[in-house]
């Protein structure tokens, strides 16, 4: 009879003890791994400290002590016996004193002892500061040496330096202060006619009975420098003659580091180089020296492939190409495409090299498919010229031809229009900060004139003027940020007009229409217009916007933060007769964020005439 239990073999026998085995070591390591940690944990709690300072004193002492007393260094280290910490303990007293004294407080009352605790319980010090009376400025003397001395043309120089010099008598005395005072005296003299020049001494005397300061600070100008030839490296596309022109750094010129900052960002703007160092060798000749220019040319030819929204004309696809320098001519070439829900465009835009005073010759032509108002309007545009691009100005004088085709509101034809055109534009800039100004204004101005083209030829002329000023409301002296405003008015004005005969048929391309994110808010995009019998709203001969936004910082943590809250009023009107101009009014609120492409408008506007509420977004500052 066979058995129904059974015993393992010899060898089933060592494959169940392995197995337990296994098991046994997956137990233990499944326990280490829980109770390691805590184990891990107990074993690094870290010992009590040596000693517990606790430091009684103003606020601004406290702060500074907590942050540069030697003393604390040693709080970990717990081998420290009594006499060791009280040499810690005098050193500290004197350290604390030094410390107190580069706020002004050279009678400081410094004490630190040790009070008594408990068996086990960390030493507790206690460090009492009396800063007593502040040292205030008593005297300042601002000495120079060199030819700064007898130079007639820099007295204005030794003016601005003593004039602005922040650490005035009765002011109280600092270390942070006194260096900031001798980096500034010595910036503004560096930063024009010396660029050598270095304080040769300084000092400050102290009286701690009488708790005033004396004050010398020394300046030595070194000799005056004057702009010599540019020495230019890193071309191999472009030649000296380029950067030299748009640089704009005349030989024999005083100088100025501002003027050589300029010229590096011209030739950065320009769009030949990606980077631009310029810097002056003052080991060469002052009367003449060495201007350095380190470039790094861009690309020959470029594509720039972009996608945008906008509240105006909604989803936005675009592709740039540009081309430097083209074969034969040497001109530069930059070719668009344009796509979005309102309009379609190609346009090209041909830019000689700029000549000695920045001017360009141009050659442009533009197709487009725009819808405006309801009505589709094809229009293509030529133009030829000059023009003329500097940091605070732009000019241009070009001779232009304009067609538009589109369809009559009134009696549903199609309308072929032409006009040939001579024009004039300026446009003057004057803010403290691009591209986000704070104040300062900025005026735009074309005129122009010409005919029609077609069976019969009607002269006109057309004006187009604009202005912006931002104007501050107030200080606020708490932002400790210094040269923000805590609030301004931006004030907007547009005015257009094209004078012809009534009867004359003019490209619409060359009138106007106005609405939008950048005009009249609370209206969509060029819908403020002349409204025909039936209902159709086209372009008008007469146009006058305007704006006011008051703009003001949202304050983070009591600093000036990137954002700004803003409440405005827009007004517009087009018509055809200046008579019956009509504004059309919105009002909203909105925010400002200084993003790193430039200003970000979000605007929520109520259109009165339309009583509807519309969000508008816009990006950048152009003026």
């Amino acid at each position: 009879m066979e058995s129904l239990i059974s015993c393992p073999s010899h060898r089933d026998a060592r494959h169940t003890v392995v197995w337990s085995l296994k098991h046994f070591c997956v137990t233990v390591g499944l326990a280490s791994a829980l109770i390691g940690p805590w184990v891990h944990v107990q074993a690094q709690t870290p010992p009590p400290p040596a000693f517990v300072l606790g430091i009684e004193a103003p606020d601004n002492i406290r702060t500074l002590l907590e942050r540069h007393l030697d003393l604390l260094r040693y709080r970990e280290q717990n081998d420290l016996n009594d006499s060791e910490l009280d040499r810690l303990m005098a050193d500290a007293a004197r350290d604390a004193r030094d410390l107190v004294a580069t706020l002004g407080y050279f009678s400081a009352d410094v004490r630190i002892e040790r009070q008594t605790t408990g068996p086990a319980m960390p030493r507790v010090l206690i460090l009492t500061v009396d800063p007593g009376p502040p040292t205030l400025v008593n005297d300042v003397q601002i000495v120079f040496s060199g030819p700064i001395v007898e130079d007639a043309e820099s007295a204005w120089q030794r003016q601005q330096i003593q004039e602005s010099w922040p650490l005035r008598t009765g002011m109280r005395f600092s270390q942070q202060d006194w260096d900031a005072a001798k980096q500034q005296a010595l910036r503004q003299l560096t930063t024009h006619n010396y660029p050598s020049g270095q304080v040769a001494g300084s000092s400050a005397d102290i009286d701690t009975k009488e708790h005033l300061g004396r004050l010398v600070i020394t300046l030595a100008s070194g000799p005056r420098y004057r702009l010599g030839k540019l020495v230019v490296t890193g071309l191999q596309r472009h030649d000296a003659e380029l950067v030299t022109r748009l640089a704009r750094l005349e030989p024999g010129a005083p100088y100025a580091q501002t003027d050589l900052v300029a010229a590096q960002q011209r030739l950065v703007d320009s769009g030949f180089f990606d980077s631009a160092y310029v810097s002056l060798n003052t080991a060469g000749d002052p009367a003449a020296a060495p201007v350095l220019v380190e470039v790094r040319e861009a690309l020959l030819q470029k594509l720039v492939l972009g996608v945008g929204i906008s509240t105006d004309a909604g989803p936005r696809l675009s592709a740039e190409h540009t081309h430097h320098k083209i074969p034969g001519i040497g001109w530069r070439a930059a070719s668009k495409l344009a796509l979005d829900r309102e309009t379609r465009a190609i346009s090209t835009e041909l830019l000689s090299r700029p000549d000695a005073d920045n001017w360009r010759w141009l050659a442009a032509a533009q197709l487009q498919r725009q819808q405006s108002a309801g009505t589709d309007i094809s229009s293509q545009r030529l133009r030829a010229g000059r023009s003329q691009a500097l940091e605070r100005a732009d000019r241009a004088i070009y001779a232009q031809y304009d067609r538009a085709d589109s369809i009559d509101p009134e009696s549903a034809l199609p309308v072929v229009a032409q006009a040939i055109s001579a024009n004039y534009a300026v446009t003057l800039r004057n803010f403290d900060s691009t591209p986000f100004p704070s104040r300062g204004w900025g005026l735009g101005l074309e005129v122009g004139g010409g005919t029609t083209l077609g069976a019969e030829h009607e002269p006109y002329s057309r004006v187009l003027a604009r202005a912006l000023t931002y104007l501050p409301l107030e200080r606020n002296t708490s932002v400790t940020t210094p040269g923000q405003d805590a609030g301004r008015l931006a004030v907007r004005a547009e005015v257009g007009a094209v004078w012809a005969r009534d009867g004359a048929v003019l490209p619409s391309t060359q009138l106007f229409l106005t609405g939008g994110d950048t005009s009249v808010r609370g209206y969509t995009y060029r819908d403020i217009g002349v409204s025909r019998s039936n209902g159709v709203v086209t372009p008008g001969r007469f146009l006058a916007t305007g704006s006011v936004e008051w703009q003001r910082p949202i304050m983070l943590n009591g600093r000036v933060s990137d954002w700004e809250s803003t409440l405005f009023m827009d007004a517009g009107a087009v018509a055809d007769q200046v008579q019956e101009l009509r504004a059309k009014i919105g009002v909203g609120a909105g925010v400002r964020w200084k993003s790193p492409i430039g200003p970000l408008q979000i605007d929520l506007a109520y259109g009165l005439e339309v009583k509807l509420l519309r969000l508008h977004m816009n990006v950048g500052f152009s003026f």
